[in-house]
């Protein structure tokens, strides 16, 4: 099935499971509701086992095939997406530092709001799917088996982890992608008939319409300079991630997104075999979306409550930061309890101000994720500017392989 055919086709079934989510959540009964927290229990405890076998077979081959040089694009890769993550965090920390004496001036914060999570749907029941290894021992394991094979020509191994790829991608076009519609749909209607969510908007309206703003604004500035860079259509490239953009604003997760990304990188004109290890590896550490929200939604609180937190500190706040929540790649809401600690060690936050960041930032943990995986888009076509045919390849690949990386 033809690439552009398969994401418009799911960017409208998200639009429509969104919309019907919202609408749905005004008047559907407690019970038929559960039924799809039930389903969103066990899909999520599915991705959760399934994300970490993902990334390890997706990368591996795709380094192996890169050949001699793979490490170098790598560590390249790794530094543009980390420069990107630090880069959206001290704009953000700019922007608060000058706007929030006007936009948040006068006001106070309020500590007494609920558990966020307080009233979340219960599943009927609930099945654990614990995962084989864990997310960073997947990308750790594929960084060494795949640089191995560059070096080791292996050829009976290189074949075998091409074929783990090909069951993989079959279990994402055949069972995952078809079904994230459903999951989006459970989500938002949760999302809907949740009263401390709506109550966390009204706290922080002004914060979360400026970080949805900052955040796209980001983008847009992504796509200016990867187009420059790599000479194509900054526009028409952000508009073909449009699919990845709304499939991560309903799961929350770039890691259950990666399937999206991917082919939405691949319409791009990115090389399959750079697509292939870029876009699992920055869904894992590229996350300036959730760098904004985290570091407005941080010094808001800062601001309100009249805490003090010079420049020096805010700075390498948002350094570790950078680094802090690779710990929880993927994970819905993971970025901020990555940053847990930081809140407290390095800012100050009490238990009241956690708990209350914690509470706004999941209100709008999908604009991060989106702006996060978007953004991805963007570093693959930079990257694939410079490595493409500059790479001496390990080994040859089949000529009709690549394409069908690209069709289902």
């Amino acid at each position: 099935m033809n690439i552009k055919k398969i994401t418009s086709s799911l960017l409208f079934r998200v639009i429509v499971a969104i919309i019907l989510a919202v609408i749905c959540s005004f008047f559907f009964p407690e019970w038929l509701a559960r039924v799809f927290a039930t389903f969103n229990g066990l899909f999520g405890n599915f991705l959760s086992f399934f994300v970490p076998v993902l990334i390890f077979a997706l990368i591996t081959p795709a380094i192996a095939g890169l050949g001699r040089g793979a490490d170098k694009w790598l560590g390249i890769t790794t530094a543009i997406a980390y420069t990107s993550t630090i880069i959206a965090g001290f704009l953000s920390y700019a922007v608060a530092r000058g706007l929030y004496p006007v936009l948040l001036g006068g006001q106070s914060v309020s500590e007494d709001i609920a558990d966020v999570s307080e009233g979340d749907l219960s599943a009927y029941f609930d099945i654990e799917m614990p995962p084989p290894f864990e997310v960073m021992t997947a990308l750790l394991l594929a960084f060494c088996v795949g640089v191995a094979m560059t070096v080791v020509k292996s050829d009976t191994l290189y074949r075998a982890s091409r074929e783990l790829e090909a069951v993989i991608m079959k279990v994402i076009s055949s069972f995952i992608v078809p079904l994230l519609p459903v999951f989006i749909f459970g989500m938002f209607l949760n999302l809907g008939m949740n009263d401390n969510l709506a109550s966390t908007f009204v706290v922080f309206g002004t914060v979360l319409v400026l970080s949805i703003a900052m955040t796209l604004v980001y983008l847009v500035v992504q796509y200016l300079l990867a187009g420059a860079i790599a000479g194509t259509n900054p526009f028409k490239a952000l508009g073909n991630m449009l699919p990845a953009y709304a499939t991560a604003l309903g799961t929350s997760s770039s890691a259950a997104t990666i399937p999206v990304t991917l082919r939405a990188t691949l319409k791009n004109k990115v090389d399959a075999n750079v697509a292939g290890f870029m876009v699992p590896l920055c869904a894992t550490i590229h996350l300036a979306g959730s760098m904004i929200k985290i570091v407005l939604f941080a010094f808001a609180i800062v601001y309100l409550t009249g805490m003090e937190v010079s420049a020096g500190l805010a700075i390498g706040f948002v350094l570790m930061l950078g680094i802090t929540m690779i710990a929880a790649p993927g994970v819905p809401g993971g970025a901020i309890m990555a940053a847990v600690g930081l809140l407290s060690s390095m800012l100050g936050f009490d238990d009241n101000n956690v708990a209350l960041m914690i509470a706004a930032y999941i209100a709008i943990d999908s604009f991060g994720t989106a702006a996060n995986v978007t953004g991805d888009g963007a570093i693959a076509l930079v990257v694939d500017k410079f490595a493409r045919g500059k790479i001496a390849p390990a080994r040859a690949v089949e000529a009709d392989e690549a394409p069908a990386r690209q069709e289902s």
